[in-house]
């Protein structure tokens, strides 16, 4: 949707091209007129080599700014920007980051890189300032999706295998820490025995799956709870679900908050960045 008349964009990847095109943006840009180059780095030991190519790239495009997303590409793109001369560079910030703290330390380090920090929450700008980014150069550009791919979805689920007449508690996400999703199992081991007509649908892919799985099976709730994987079809899973779950345990702004509003579901979540500042009114009956 950028105006082509002043904006002509070019994508790079750091990684290589992606393994499945359903899972990727990669096709829907090319299809768009976006030229999408794909730079192979796969480990952390591609660093200085894909800091070498996105300069080249940079050298020969000329671009009059950069903007980045997620830590690797930010750290990767400023160097590189700053490298060969880009006039401004733009660094989104997704995520309240409590895990690996020494992003947080490298983020300080190259800040004079940088000459704006888009952060997707409020949440996200307040913490970024408390840990040590300049206050004057963050900005909040809150997160937006397309809500009439929601409002017209089919809720049509036939084809997933879940069991017909069962209401739906939904979590859609990464399977992985950050999000939460093993005590969301913890818990649902006492909800699931006093709602018989309710299930629990994971939607996502991530490296906990597998254990997820063992601890599901091991708590005694496996024929109720329903790994579903990565979908390119969410807005008629959240069309045919009752409440959406969230139990992240730190977040930027999430987007399923937002989609689950779009599809009309209550959501229940963790009081997490980015919640409350989509809930507003209806933030103390729906966050915990």
């Amino acid at each position: 949707r950028l105006d082509r008349s002043r904006f002509a964009a070019r994508v790079y990847c750091l990684g290589p091209e992606p393994s499945r095109p359903d899972a990727s943006c990669a096709a829907a840009l090319r299809a768009a007129g976006v030229a999408v180059e794909c730079l192979g780095a796969q480990r952390c030991i591609d660093f200085p080599r894909t800091v070498g190519k996105l300069a080249g790239c940079f050298r020969r495009q000329r671009p009059d700014v950069v903007q980045t997303f997620l830590f690797h590409a930010n750290l990767v793109g400023r160097i590189a920007a700053r490298w060969v001369g880009v006039p401004r560079v733009v660094c989104g910030i997704r995520v309240a980051e409590r895990h690996a703290r020494w992003h947080l330390w490298l983020d300080r380090l190259t800040a004079r890189w940088v000459d704006r920090y888009v952060c997707v929450s409020h949440g996200v700008a307040r913490f970024s300032a408390n840990t040590g980014l300049p206050p004057q150069r963050i900005v909040v550009i809150p997160n937006g999706i397309d809500a009439t791919q929601y409002e017209g979805a089919s809720g049509a689920t036939d084809d997933l295998g879940l069991p017909p007449g069962q209401r739906r508690v939904t979590f859609v996400g990464r399977l992985e820490p950050q999000k939460g999703v093993r005590w969301l199992l913890e818990t649902a081991s006492e909800w699931l025995a006093r709602l018989p007509d309710c299930d629990l649908v994971l939607v996502g892919r991530g490296p906990d799956r597998t254990a997820l799985e063992r601890f599901a099976a091991d708590r005694g709730i496996s024929s109720r709870v329903h790994f579903l994987g990565w979908r390119s079809d969410v807005p008629r899973i959240l069309r045919a679900s009752d409440l959406l779950v969230l139990p992240s345990r730190w977040e930027g702004m999430p987007n399923v908050v937002l989609q689950a509003m779009a599809s009309g579901l209550p959501v229940l979540a963790t009081d997490v960045e980015g919640v409350a500042e989509l809930l507003e009114s209806s933030t103390d009956a729906q966050m915990v």
